[in-house]
């Protein structure tokens, strides 16, 4: 079953925390938390990240956005 458009999930090949932005082919269409470049990823290759996962990532972002890394 493809996740619905919107739902974070995580990429099991690289462990990145993405959001679906769509579906695209055979793939599902991913961005990192906090805006980035898309990546397709292949729908038996994600699963739905969990509280702790989302957590995470949106505070790797708040971090690297304060340090200037990111806009």
């Amino acid at each position: 079953m493809e996740p619905p458009v919107g739902a974070y999930v995580v990429d099991t090949r690289s462990g990145q925390v993405g959001r679906v932005m769509g579906h695209e082919g055979p793939y599902v269409q991913l961005r990192p938390y906090g805006g980035g470049r898309e990546w397709d990823c292949a729908p038996e290759a994600v699963r739905t990240a969990t509280t702790a996962e989302r957590l995470r990532a949106a505070t790797a972002y708040a971090n690297a956005r304060s340090r200037g890394e990111v806009t």
